[in-house]
């Protein structure tokens, strides 16, 4: 592999990295930070080698990783995983040879499309404004039971969906 410049580096690196940070639980403005400090002090580094796009993602999360760290002892903030090893396989797994996981994200916005409104909406109402179970189904005009049980086929045919998008794309690479 070229070594890419540190211009065309975060550009390939960056949403991974700030991905990567959110899943850690990172607001959208911490992720944003720690993103831009975890560049800087990567590309500060003399020693620093970019041997494969594999590994220097991975190098990046490291760092990252140890940023969040740093800045929870400092403000305390941010509840962080006992196993980043176990949220690094996970990522691993989610976004694949896609280094930002913006295929996954497509397939994602693809299935979600694909859904009915009703189902969307649940989704919307719990993962986005984060309402009650109960609340949902009152808006929805069934039980909490029924709610749940529309949110958790809704989920089951996203994952399906995702995963033979992925797989469609990982075939035809």
């Amino acid at each position: 592999m070229s070594e890419l410049s540190p211009a065309e580096l975060v550009v390939r690196h960056q949403d991974g990295i700030w991905r990567y940070l959110r899943l850690l639980g990172c607001d959208a403005a911490t992720a944003d930070d720690l993103t831009q400090e975890t560049f800087l002090r990567v590309l500060r580094r003399d020693n620093f080698v970019q041997h494969s796009d594999e590994a220097t993602s991975e190098y990046l999360r490291r760092t990252a990783y140890n940023l969040l760290v740093s800045y929870h002892r400092k403000f305390g903030r941010i509840h962080l995983s006992d196993s980043p090893e176990l949220l690094d396989e996970s990522w691993q797994r989610w976004a694949g040879k896609d280094l930002t996981g913006n295929e996954t994200v497509e397939a994602l916005r693809e299935c979600m499309e694909s859904l009915t409104e009703r189902a969307r909406d649940a989704l919307a109402m719990r993962f986005v404004h984060n309402t009650p179970r109960v609340q949902i189904g009152e808006n929805l005009g069934i039980s909490d039971h029924g709610a749940r049980n529309l949110m958790q086929r809704a989920k089951a045919q996203l994952r399906d969906c995702v995963e033979e998008k992925l797989r469609t794309v990982t075939q035809s690479s």
